[in-house]
């Protein structure tokens, strides 16, 4: 329950673009190609896919966001290892946005979203806006799935978007509190 009210509490400061918040999520993803043609779309009929595949393999596509500000960056990896996490997370320090990186990294406080808590994530809506916006049903290799994240997390930081995050720490207090221990005085 601690981890959870950090969790709200840190995502109930207001925006501050001197301490950005940034969230992080990852998406399993299955690479399928088509055994056919699929017949295109026509007025008044949507585009259809053939219920039949090729499996091509697996990846993982990866986000961070900063919830209340402008600015995400998502990226598509072949595995899930801890060396394709420390990639994405050197670019992040190595990003304009994050220049005096060792210097705050000295600062940066890590907050862990606990088990059984993703709806507290704040990348979490991010990465389901990418799937239903701009992953094909279809996606038969790594570098087009690459190139449809990086294309759609271009678009969106362009077109800024925050989340409006209406559960707060008190509503939790309320709603949750069968989760609370009772303490008697």
């Amino acid at each position: 329950m601690i981890l959870r009210a950090r969790v709200r509490d840190r995502y109930s400061r207001p925006y501050d673009a001197r301490y950005p918040v940034i969230g992080r999520d990852e998406h399993a993803q299955r690479l399928r190609a088509d055994t056919r043609p699929s017949p295109p779309a026509r007025p008044g009929r949507p585009a259809t896919y053939d219920y039949a595949y090729v499996r091509c393999g697996t990846g993982t596509i990866g986000m961070f966001g900063e919830p209340l500000g402008p600015w995400r960056t998502a990226h598509a990896t072949a595995r899930r290892t801890a060396v394709d996490w420390a990639h994405p997370v050197k670019a992040l320090a190595d990003h304009p946005r994050c220049r005096q990186a060792a210097r705050l990294l000295r600062r940066v406080q890590r907050v862990f979203t606990p088990r059984h808590g993703s709806w507290l994530h704040r990348a979490e809506p991010e990465l389901s806006v990418l799937t239903r916006q701009a992953l094909s049903p279809r996606r038969a290799t790594q570098d087009a799935v690459h190139a449809q994240v990086t294309a759609w997390a271009e678009a969106r930081t362009a077109a800024p978007k925050g989340i409006h995050w209406q559960f707060r720490t008190a509503d939790a207090r309320v709603r949750l509190k069968h989760l609370y221990p009772a303490i008697e005085t």
